[in-house]
C-alpha cells in the first residue's frame, strides 16, 4: 500500500532531460491555472505545506516533482488557460507539454476541472489529445463543496454532451471527499 503522506518535493523542471533521475512511474496533474493542482497534492498528501498554493493564477510554470512514498512522482504541469504580465500559459504549457507527454514514465493524467464551471475549449482538447495519444486520465471535479446536486447532475450531463466519458470523482479540499477513492485508482495504475 503507498503511504501519500510519506510524501516531498523532489525538483522543478523545464523539459524532459531535466526529470529526476530515479526511474519511478509518474502522475501528472494538469488543469486551468487556479483550479486546485497545488490543492489537491495537500489534500491526497496531508501535508499542508508542500505544494505552494496561491490566490492568483500563473503561478506554476514548471514541473513540479513530488516523490510519493518511493513508488511514484507526481507532477504539477504549469495551468492553461491565463496569460498576465508576459506570460502566456497556454504556449508555456503547450511547449513543455508537447515534449512531457512522450515519456515513458507516464502512467495517468488526472485532468481537474472546476466543478462550478462547464468544461472550456482548453479542457476539451487536453481530454481529447490524451486519447488521441492512448493515454490513460482520470479527471477530478474540484471545489464541490460549492455545488449541489443538481448543479452536478448538469455538469455530468454536459461532459456526455461534449464526448468525455472517463472515470471521474468529484473532489473537496474542505470535506476531503473522495480523496481515498483517488488514492486508491491511482495506486491501482502505478503498482
Amino acid at each position: 500500500m503507498i503511504n501519500f503522506a510519506n510524501a516531498a518535493f523532489v525538483k522543478s523542471a523545464t523539459k524532459l532531460s531535466e526529470i529526476p533521475s530515479l526511474a519511478m512511474g509518474e502522475v501528472l496533474l494538469v488543469g486551468k491555472s487556479n483550479v486546485g493542482k497545488s490543492t489537491f497534492i495537500n489534500n491526497i498528501t496531508n501535508k499542508k505545506k508542500l505544494a505552494y498554493t496561491s490566490s492568483k493564477p500563473g503561478h506554476t510554470q514548471l514541473l513540479n516533482y513530488y516523490n510519493i512514498d518511493n513508488k511514484f512522482y507526481m507532477v504539477d504541469a504549469p495551468g492553461y488557460g491565463y496569460a498576465s504580465k508576459g506570460v502566456d500559459l497556454d504556449a508555456l504549457f503547450g511547449k513543455m507539454m508537447d515534449e512531457y507527454f512522450k515519456n515513458p514514465r507516464l502512467k495517468l493524467v488526472v485532468v481537474l476541472l472546476d466543478s462550478r464551471r462547464e468544461l472550456g475549449e482548453n479542457d476539451v482538447e487536453i481530454i481529447n489529445y490524451l486519447h488521441d495519444q492512448k493515454i490513460p486520465l482520470l479527471i477530478l471535479f474540484t471545489k464541490c463543496d460549492k455545488i449541489n446536486q443538481k448543479e452536478k447532475a448538469a455538469l455530468l450531463k454536459h461532459i456526455k454532451e461534449v464526448g468525455v466519458d472517463d472515470d471521474y470523482f468529484f473532489v473537496s479540499s474542505l470535506s476531503k471527499i473522495n480523496i481515498d477513492k483517488v488514492k486508491g485508482y491511482i495506486e491501482n495504475i502505478v503498482k
